[in-house]
């Protein structure tokens, strides 16, 4: 398998302040990537230079082996990079149906003349993609719903569903289970390792729980202080001498 994402020398400041300091990362078609280390490591960070977000300052991303450095978010988006959000972005007015379907807003036709004729066509193609998702992530009972009116727990995997909506090739998961129970973290979890296989899709995410990342991801990419410190197995990565050090201190 080729290289669907590669990370090369990447920097980013902020002033005087250095977020990155000559990241590198590749994660290959299908692979799951955890990205460890603690608050102010620069994890977030590495997310916003991907999605274009932020500009950084040196260094280079290629995705499918086109430069993504310049690029919108939402140009990002259309070569097929999705990513969810530690503080969760949703429209609360909107029912779950409804924000699953914002994520299908990338496959609309752009022809105005085509868009009257086949409309209602492309609506029920683009409503049925999204109901195979409700399904897959439990989300029936709930999907003429408001947003706002939904358990944190409902939210985390609606969010993860607009994502999906937008066929992604790969996914990139900012604290996925923060904030939930042990059970539903369990539950996301089993979803995370279906989605690789379900949706072919990479997946490259930011996790804090070391069990759950262990779990998920074959690889294991380490930060602090916008440094990477280690590189390897989940066993590897976690037994390394600077992870422990900033994780537990000297």
């Amino acid at each position: 398998m080729g290289d669907l994402l590669e990370v090369r020398n990447l920097s980013l400041s902020f002033g005087g302040i250095k977020a990155l300091q000559d990241i590198d990362l590749a994660i290959a078609e299908g692979e799951t990537r955890a990205v460890i280390g603690p608050n102010g490591s620069g994890k977030t960070s590495l997310f916003n230079c991907i999605t274009g977000i932020y500009r950084p300052t040196a260094g280079s991303i290629a995705f499918r082996g086109e430069p993504l450095l310049g690029r919108s978010p939402d140009a990002v988006a259309k070569h097929g990079i999705a990513r969810t959000f530690q503080n969760l972005r949703l429209f609360h007015s909107m029912t779950v149906l409804d924000n699953l379907m914002v994520g299908r807003h990338l496959h609309f036709r752009k022809n105005f003349l085509a868009a009257v004729l086949r409309q209602r066509g492309e609506e029920i193609r683009h409503r049925r993609r999204c109901e195979e998702i409700v399904e897959f992530l439990n989300l029936e009972p709930v999907r003429k719903s408001r947003v706002a009116d939904c358990a944190y727990g409902v939210q985390k995997r609606v969010e993860l569903g607009r994502a999906l909506a937008t066929e992604p090739k790969l996914l990139l998961l900012d604290e996925p289970v923060s904030g939930l129970t042990q059970e539903e973290k369990g539950e996301f979890a089993y979803w995370i390792h279906e989605i690789r296989g379900r949706f072919r899709v990479a997946i490259l995410l930011v996790e804090h729980d070391l069990r759950v990342a262990s779990r998920l991801a074959s690889r294991m990419v380490a930060l602090d202080h916008g440094v990477k410190i280690a590189e390897g197995t989940p066993a590897e990565v976690q037994r390394h001498p600077e992870v422990v050090k900033a994780y537990l201190g000297e």
